[in-house]
């Protein structure tokens, strides 16, 4: 909204300082700290607000020190996140572009699910929440919702050199070759719709998921939906679902997630920039750039969220925000075409998912060979387990953040790193 009307201001006017809103990183800069003021400043009452309304988070006596005394602590409190997302965004972004629409419509759609989940746990008195085929159903329909939009949408294009267009036969959606000058020569370039993805660690570093139609000979193509679709509804379902069950420390879920958002935030504004991802051979992705904001944005809610979330916590973010954050990180990761860096950008959350599967697998295995369950983890997920040996919740949670930082950086190394 105020690009726009700086836009203007700029071209009627020609008004001092306006040109500064055409500047990705200064809208990006804009959006931390205007979420990071929203978060703490309107977070304090949105926490007496809860408070009041006695929305506080009932806990089961799992036998760890200190779960207790969390007994009555506000809950709900992802509505802090969500709206240190969206106000930034509807002021800073271009709301013409495709990318940020997806993007809205994740935070808004999750987040009502996510709110349905704690409000049928609060108000309802039924700990279960929403049922399990309620919550899948949301994702799979978000996951529909943007495998469609990456296939079918125009404007969801990449750039490849003319010559590659043409030899793989893609399809060219915008007629317009650009002459690029980089290094001092003129390169020709196309946009094609296209289902490639940038590949860590790989010489060549793309995959396209057309090569999963092969065996289809010329209906292939026609039928990559059949493909394509529910790998994307699958990433966004597990990311969703892990950082749910990360969220079980004050401060855990938020501080892994704010570090995740600043890497998404990197890799959003080298594949929106034309000379930098053709310097570091990764796609360049019109349009892209409009998502720095979006992810800047969601690291400053995270971590204005973190000053009322870390121990003791003040405030619980529940399932409006645990579903909606790993939402936002799985959609931030398919629309750049970075989805293969989840496993490693996204290893906290990886790990905490398989210990549960772990857990679960080993104990269903020896209760039906030996007759008696056994487990690998003291308790999972495997914050617990840590729990469970003595280790302060505030020094796993850091610890935690550590290990997510050392993980970002490596991600960030992926992009020359093959």
């Amino acid at each position: 909204m105020l690009y726009y009307i700086f836009q203007f201001l700029d071209k009627a006017f020609h008004f001092p300082g306006s040109r500064l809103m055409g500047y990705i990183s200064f809208r990006a800069s804009i959006a931390i700290l205007l979420s990071l003021i929203i978060t703490m400043v309107f977070g304090q009452k949105i926490i007496s607000k809860l408070k009041k309304l006695q929305i506080g988070e009932s806990v089961r006596d799992l036998g760890l020190d200190g779960q207790k005394q969390k007994e009555g602590t506000p809950t709900m409190g992802g509505l802090i996140i969500i709206l240190g997302i969206l106000i930034p965004t509807l002021l800073l972004t271009r709301l013409d572009n495709v990318y940020i629409h997806l993007m809205l419509f994740t935070t808004c759609w999750m987040g009502a699910i996510g709110f349905a989940d704690d409000y049928i746990k609060v108000f309802l008195k039924n700990k279960e929440g929403l049922k399990a085929i309620f919550k899948v159903t949301g994702q799979l329909i978000l996951g529909l919702v943007v495998g469609f939009v990456m296939l079918y949408h125009h404007n969801v294009v990449v750039r490849i050199p003319k010559e590659v267009a043409l030899q793989q036969n893609y399809k060219i959606e915008q007629s317009i070759v650009l002459n690029d000058l980089i290094k001092n020569k003129t390169t020709e370039y196309a946009y094609v719709k296209t289902s490639l993805t940038n590949v860590p660690f790989l010489k060549g570093n793309s995959f396209d998921y057309l090569w999963l139609t092969n065996f289809l000979g010329d209906n292939g193509p026609s039928l990559l939906w059949l493909f394509f679709i529910p790998i994307v509804i699958f990433i966004v379902i597990a990311v969703s679902n892990a950082a749910n069950l990360t969220d079980g420390l004050d401060g855990l879920a938020s501080g892994v997630s704010a570090i995740i958002a600043v890497t998404l935030a990197v890799l959003a504004y080298v594949s929106g920039n034309s000379i930098i991802a053709e310097y570091l051979n990764i796609y360049y992705i019109p349009y892209s750039a409009e998502l720095v904001i979006f992810s800047a944005a969601f690291a400053g809610s995270c971590i204005g969220f973190l000053w009322y979330n870390t121990f003791p916590a003040k405030v619980f973010m529940g399932d409006t925000g645990s579903l909606t954050i790993g939402a936002i990180i799985a959609v931030l990761a398919i629309v750049l075409r970075k989805e293969l860096l989840i496993p490693l950008m996204c290893g906290v959350f990886v790990i905490e998912n398989l210990s549960v599967m772990i857990q679960v697998a080993y104990f269903k295995y020896t209760k039906k060979k030996y007759g008696e369950g056994k487990r690998i983890f003291l308790m999972s997920p495997l914050h617990h387990h840590f729990q469970k040996q003595g280790v302060h919740e505030a020094t796993i949670a850091t610890r935690f953040w550590i290990v997510s930082l050392f993980l970002a950086i490596l991600t960030i190394i992926t992009l020359k790193l093959r």
